[in-house]
Parts: structure tokens; C-alpha cells; sequence
């Protein structure tokens, strides 16, 4: 699918959701294929890691950091996984509510 990305690396990628949440909502995926948390090994600790430090990353560079946003990993159909590969929602850019949408 073609996708307006944001960051690259050998390891990530990040893009725009193509159905936005939020004014700023963004998608960090692992190039290796893991399909949700539950298959997360001990070797991928550091993937993991330098995924959120990504998410970080991208927050401050689009200015939502100071005022917030919400990260977000959906595991399983239940909890709105509609892909069955692992990736962190960034949101920001309003007011959040709870439950989150």
C-alpha cells in the first residue's frame, strides 16, 4: 500500500495511518514480522526499544510532545488488531479521552 512515510531504517519504518484517529496519527512498524505482543521473544527487547524511542523521536517532530500524546499497540482482534503484524499507534494533536477514539 502506498503510504506517506516519516522515518526509515534498516530495522523500522513509520508512516501516517491512512484511516487517522488524530490529527497527528502515525504507525511505527518492524520490518521483521512478529504478529502481535504475544509473540515477542527476548531477542526482540531491543527492536522493541528502538521502536518506542522512534515514536518518541517522531512526537517531538510533530510538536505533540509538549502537550501529549498516547501510544498504542492493539493485541488481538478484541483489542482492534485489523493487521496481523505488530505496530505502535502514535496519537496526538487534541484533547484524548478514555476509552481511547
Amino acid at each position: 500500500m502506498p503510504a506517506k512515510k516519516v522515518y526509515e531504517d534498516e530495522e523500522i519504518i513509520a508512516f501516517y495511518d491512512i484511516n487517522p484517529q488524530s490529527p497527528v496519527h502515525l504507525l511505527v512498524i518492524p520490518r521483521k514480522h512478529i504478529s502481535n505482543l504475544l509473540d515477542i521473544k527476548q531477542q526482540d527487547a531491543d527492536l522493541l526499544a528502538k521502536m518506542i524511542m522512534t515514536a518518541t523521536i517522531l512526537a517531538k517532530k510533530h510538536d505533540i510532545a509538549e502537550t501529549g500524546y498516547r501510544i498504542v499497540i492493539n493485541t488481538n482482534r478484541y483489542a482492534g488488531q485489523s493487521i496481523d503484524h505488530l505496530h505502535i499507534h502514535i496519537l496526538g494533536g487534541r484533547v484524548m479521552g478514555w476509552p481511547p477514539g
